[in-house]
């Protein structure tokens, strides 16, 4: 339990520090820092690179997009996809901001073998299970219905 007690400490501390400051979530500025890391991202490859899965990290974008930290526009080669930019706002807050907490825990995870990683899932799946918890929706780190859609900055 106290492993999972620093997980959730460290979490809560980064919701409520930079990514507060930025008007964004913790999980808005863990996916920014992720398409300035490889501007033109799809949604696709983005859930990849953040670990959840698109309708998820599609929700998060489309705040971004709305708080005009992130553009879409239509991929060159193939009009169906989308292809993801930082904004000047966006790319301004990812230089005034540390790597996420989010952005460390999923370093650290792929830092383990392939095995550990599916021995954590797993055990992890088990005890969810066991205490009635497995049907909870698996959204980003602190980002849920309450999160803010305007950056402060902007009102």
């Amino acid at each position: 339990m106290d492993s999972l007690r620093r997980i959730v400490r460290v979490l809560g501390a980064s919701a409520r520090g930079p990514a507060a400051r930025h008007g964004a979530t913790g999980a808005q500025l863990f996916v920014l820092h992720q398409i300035d890391a490889a501007p033109g991202l799809s949604i696709g490859e983005l859930a990849a690179r953040t670990l959840t899965g698109q309708s998820t990290v599609s929700e998060v974008v489309s705040r971004l997009v709305e708080n005009g930290l992130v553009t879409r526009r239509a991929d060159p080669t193939d009009a169906r996809q989308t292809r993801l930019q930082l904004t000047a706002r966006g790319r301004s807050a990812v230089r005034d901001t540390e790597p996420t907490a989010q952005e460390r825990l999923a370093t650290g995870l792929s830092s383990l073998e392939a095995t550990e990683r599916e021995a954590l899932a797993r055990a992890l799946d088990r005890w969810l299970e066991a205490a009635g918890l497995a049907e909870q929706p698996a959204t980003m780190f602190f980002e849920d219905e309450r999160a803010p859609s305007r950056p402060a900055s902007v009102r």
